[in-house]
């Protein structure tokens, strides 16, 4: 499974889950170094601000760093879950879930995907811009982009909880 969880609560998840690689996506100036108990070679780091257009910061969500997210997930065997974290685990870190979620299971599901995310996490609000590069690099033609749009903005809150996404598209429908 993936989790997904805000900066505060890593150590519980850590501790709870035990997952065997880690995602930190947070601004570079509030960079995290490797976390005790991951495997330097199994935390990817992306240092990236929380903006939905490029031009609005010089630390801007790229293509580089979906790339670098879609390369680390797909060398992720699953046998351990994945977490996935950023300041509040509201934004970067669901708009990253929901880009290893489609791109583990099959092209055309998007919108389920999306729609369990929103169940699952209903504070959830994926970076638009992250999705769109996401979509790019996945070739989904807009579905990605698209999906996000209908789950909408969810319920605003200062920071979420640790999430459970299964990778069982059935699994991850059922919120069970």
């Amino acid at each position: 499974m993936i989790l997904v969880t805000p900066l505060s609560a890593i150590d519980f998840s850590i501790r709870r889950y035990q997952p065997s690689h880690m995602v930190t996506l947070l601004s570079p100036e509030h960079m995290i170094p490797a976390w005790s108990g991951i495997h330097p070679d199994r935390h990817l780091r992306l240092p990236l601000e929380d903006v939905s257009e490029a031009f609005l910061s010089d630390s801007a969500p790229s293509a580089d760093h979906i790339d670098r997210l879609v390369a680390f997930g797909r060398g992720w065997n699953a046998e351990a879950p994945m977490l996935v974290h950023c300041w509040a685990g509201i934004s970067r870190s669901m708009a990253a879930a929901f880009t290893l979620l489609c791109d583990k299971l099959e092209p055309g599901r998007e919108l389920e995907i999306a729609r369990a995310i929103r169940a699952r996490a209903p504070h959830a609000y994926p970076n638009r811009l992250m999705v769109q590069l996401a979509d790019d690099a996945l070739r989904r033609e807009g579905r990605m982009v698209s999906a996000v749009e209908e789950i909408g903005r969810g319920i605003i809150v200062a920071e979420g909880t640790c999430v459970e996404l299964p990778l069982s598209l059935d699994d991850l429908a059922s919120g069970g």
